[in-house]
């Protein structure tokens, strides 16, 4: 968990932060039940939760860890918000897509990008959205939320023999072979994300920029240096940008005993963004 004040550290520390950081309100039981079983929400809220149901979760439970999981979805929203008036926003948190309509899963409790999309759709604020999840795990949560929802499109890029070991359908699932390195990869995400942005024409973009694509992540199983983090990211953002197309980002996952390596591995979409946003603003 030091990864998220490590990361607010250290993008402060770079000078990214000035006057352009948000913060969110919790969100109410009423708003998040537009994703979310409203009998999950209060028994969470009350640790009432299920034992067996609660160890899938695998974090304890805590006032300060349920204060904190009300909150962070409200953090996508209004970073989706600023991305519609902005033209790119970034989360420093967000991207839990394990994450079920009455369950959580995988330290997933609750969906900020289904319950972001449902929120941004039922009020008027988008009409078509695209989520694209190149965490290294399949977007399962959010694929069984949203699956009913033709308005939202989910696509998820992920190393196939990997958790969830159980998946559910999303739009689009491309799973990849354990040990990809950069090229194939890149290859496979350009590919993918033009051909989405033509066929979908969403008038937003959620990224969740899941770091556990690395080669030294402890859950990953792909090869992705560094550098192809990157460029990963500069693509996905220049190719929604060149486009006119608001795109919103989250940081999914990052598994690291190395807290601080792990939270400098996340500030990668975020400085690649700081640095992108002034060419396409002028």
């Amino acid at each position: 968990m030091s990864k998220f004040v490590r990361l607010h550290d250290y993008v402060q520390q770079q000078g990214m932060i000035t006057n352009n950081l948000f913060q969110p309100e919790s969100a109410s039981l009423k708003a998040l039940g537009r994703a979310h079983c409203y009998d999950y929400l209060e028994q969470l809220c009350g640790n009432q939760v299920d034992h067996k149901a609660w160890r899938r979760i695998g974090l304890p439970w805590s006032q300060g860890l349920v204060d904190r999981t009300l909150t962070a979805p409200n953090g996508t929203l209004k970073t989706a918000r600023l991305a519609l008036k902005y033209g790119m926003a970034c989360h420093l948190a967000g991207g839990t897509h394990h994450a079920h309509f009455d369950f959580g899963s995988g330290f997933c409790i609750l969906n900020d990008l289904a319950y972001t999309s449902k929120t941004l759709i039922d009020q008027g604020e988008a009409d078509k959205i695209l989520i694209f999840d190149l965490d290294v795990h399949q977007g399962d949560g959010t694929a069984a939320i949203l699956k009913n929802e033709p308005r939202v499109f989910t696509c998820s890029i992920h190393c196939e023999k990997n958790f969830p070991f159980r998946k559910s359908a999303s739009d689009l699932d491309i799973g990849l072979e354990v040990g990809m390195e950069d090229n194939a990869y890149l290859e496979m995400v350009e590919t993918t994300l033009t051909r989405l942005l033509a066929q979908e024409q969403p008038d937003l973009v959620l990224y969740d920029a899941g770091v556990d694509v690395w080669t030294s992540d402890e859950l990953g199983r792909l090869k992705i240096s560094w550098s192809g983090i990157q460029q990963r990211d500069e693509l996905v953002l220049k190719t929604c940008l060149q486009r006119h197309i608001p795109i919103a980002t989250v940081i999914g996952g990052g598994y690291d005993k190395d807290h601080q390596r792990l939270a400098e591995r996340h500030a990668i979409i975020v400085e690649t963004a700081f640095d992108l946003f002034p060419v396409f603003l002028s």
